[in-house]
């Protein structure tokens, strides 16, 4: 069985960090709502899902994807380009160190989990404001002695890697290629969302299924005729906080 590891939304969610999108109001009730649809989606895809309590002196604390980077022989705590989400991450490791060894990205290391993408031994991690060179280096030496390859992946225009290209199937890909090249995945089938929908990549896998915003129908369509089966949720108001459905959880193994 898969665990989700999720947190409540934050009362102050509409004081969070924005780099990308324009700020806007955000109903926090209702944020809760498509939350709580989120988790039932992800219990329905068969995971077992841990719901922490809200932090609500902390914004963007709903997006446990950013403080930590699972793997099947370890867990690496991150430390958030944002300043303000430094602190986000001692209570996911309270719950991380249950299930896996525990590594930490140090001072002056920057790295975000939503630059992070895992295909079997390559991880892809986005060059991006919030992810540095010495944080991407010193997740190269963590994981290194369990065989994994750390690849850099130059992007623009988004805030995440997984804002712009995400794994949908086996060794097949959704990318936005206004935001990262194709040419950094050779050997993938590509599947291009629709222009109209340049925030489509992001997508959860979660076993042969995928987790996607229910505002990018065309893209589901295009996912729908690669035989890719997609669950829908509407995530209107944490999208207004520049989040996404791989934002909210860390997915995890037996």
């Amino acid at each position: 069985m898969l665990t989700a590891i999720t947190r409540d939304v934050s009362a102050s969610l509409g004081n969070c960090e924005l780099s990308f999108v324009p700020r806007v109001d955000i109903d926090p009730e209702l944020a809760h709502e498509q939350h709580e649809s989120y988790r039932r989606a992800l219990a329905e895809m068969g995971c077992r899902v841990i719901a922490m309590p809200a932090e609500d002196h902390l914004p963007d604390a709903v997006f446990v994807e950013d403080v930590a980077v699972v793997l099947d022989e370890l867990a690496v705590l991150t430390r958030p380009g944002a300043t303000s989400r430094q602190s986000e991450g001692a209570s996911v490791a309270s719950i991380l160190i249950e299930y896996r060894p525990l590594r930490s990205i140090e001072a002056p290391g920057t790295l975000e989990g939503g630059d992070v993408m895992r295909v079997g031994r390559v991880i892809y991690v986005g060059q991006s404001a919030r992810t540095n060179t010495s944080g991407i280096e010193q997740l190269a030496n963590l994981v290194s002695g369990h065989g994994y390859t750390v690849q850099a992946v130059p992007m623009r225009g988004c805030l995440h890697l997984k804002s712009a290209v995400t794994l949908v199937a086996d060794n097949t890909l959704l990318l936005n290629p206004d935001w990262v090249d194709r040419e950094n995945f050779p050997g993938f089938r590509i599947i291009e969302v629709d222009p109209d929908e340049p925030h489509a990549a992001n997508t959860l896998r979660v076993g042969t299924g995928v987790i996607h915003p229910s505002c990018f129908p065309r893209t589901q369509q295009r996912l729908a005729q690669a035989g890719i089966g997609v669950t829908t949720v509407d995530v209107s108001e944490l999208q207004k906080a520049e989040g996404a459905v791989t934002c909210c959880s860390l997915i995890l193994g037996a």
